[in-house]
């Protein structure tokens, strides 16, 4: 007998194909077809979505107009619209233009964080310490990239991450999002994280970033519910990558996730049919085919 709607455990889904799907495209959405997606994703139901980065826009172009989106959306409560940003200039930049959630970015590896934010881990955490005292009262997401491996450094100890991790929390993070940024994470690598992590860290502080680089992220999905983490973070379609991480391909696909969730009996609060209509009007926008395996045969 299958378990009611409502007596199904809760996971939250962040949906992040409009920052992190579109920063690594060559092909850039219009402003309006940007505000129009997210009006779209809004429509079917999801509730928590990162919506652009406050980041140099000679690095990141599809970024560039990101001040002007938040000040279109306007409040969109209780849906949470997050920016990404890498230090307090793009915190002050972000909250000018009405964003009430930040996310910010450090790194697991010394040498990813040089290439993505042109500094080391330490300034940048000097720079998250620096945001938190500004801005004492917004939620704050930790992001801490490539997690389970570098492009650059191979794979990364468990214990650089948690000692990052406790980092972040120590200096005012709500949570830290754990990033598999190049797609090279196994469920057993997943599985011994955070287990690592759970033995110093709030299991419901951690969230999940997942790549699709070589197709194991919802394998990697299912190892997260295993050991207990109910949030992690999508994007619709499977769009996306790393500008900064050469052979990063998509974060798994928020349609296809939403499928594993019901096989395993959660709730994200989230009308699944209506996202791949979504997709499917992305895809006409940008004229290809998005990797999601839900859209397939909806074509």
């Amino acid at each position: 007998m299958s378990v009611p709607a409502t007596q199904k455990p809760a996971v939250r889904v962040v949906e992040v194909g409009p920052r992190d799907g579109l920063q690594s495209r060559g092909i850039q959405l219009s402003i309006e077809q940007r505000v129009e997606w997210i009006r779209k994703l809004i429509a079917a139901g999801i509730g928590e979505i990162e919506a652009g980065a406050f980041v140099r826009p000679d690095r990141v172009p599809a970024m560039a107009d990101s001040d002007q989106l938040f000040l279109l959306l306007g409040d969109v409560t209780p849906v949470k619209l997050w920016a990404l940003i890498p230090n307090p200039k793009g915190a002050q930049r972000a909250v000018a233009s009405g964003a009430k959630h930040l996310a910010f970015f450090t790194a697991a590896s010394e040498t990813f964080s040089q290439q993505n934010s042109g500094c080391s881990i330490d300034q940048s955490l000097h720079h998250f310490r620096q945001l938190r005292s500004e801005a004492s009262d917004v939620p704050l997401r930790g992001y801490l990239s490539c997690s389970f491996g570098c492009p650059y450094e191979g794979v990364i100890d468990p214990d650089q991450v948690l000692l990052r991790s406790l980092a972040l929390l120590r200096d005012g993070a709500d949570e830290i999002v754990i990033s598999d940024t190049t797609g090279i994470a196994t469920a057993q690598a997943v599985t011994t994280l955070i287990a690592r992590l759970a033995t110093d860290l709030p299991i419901e502080k951690i969230s999940l970033h997942l790549h699709d680089t070589h197709g194991s992220a919802l394998d990697c999905a299912r190892a997260g519910l295993d050991a207990g983490i109910r949030s992690f973070d999508a994007s619709a379609g499977g769009l996306g990558g790393c500008p900064f991480a050469p052979g990063a391909r998509g974060n798994v696909a928020t349609e296809d996730l939403l499928e594993v969730l019901e096989q395993q009996g959660f709730e994200s609060g989230i009308d699944r049919p209506t996202l791949i209509e979504t997709s499917l009007w992305l895809e006409r926008c940008l004229g290809e085919e998005l990797p999601a395996r839900s859209l397939v045969d909806r074509r």
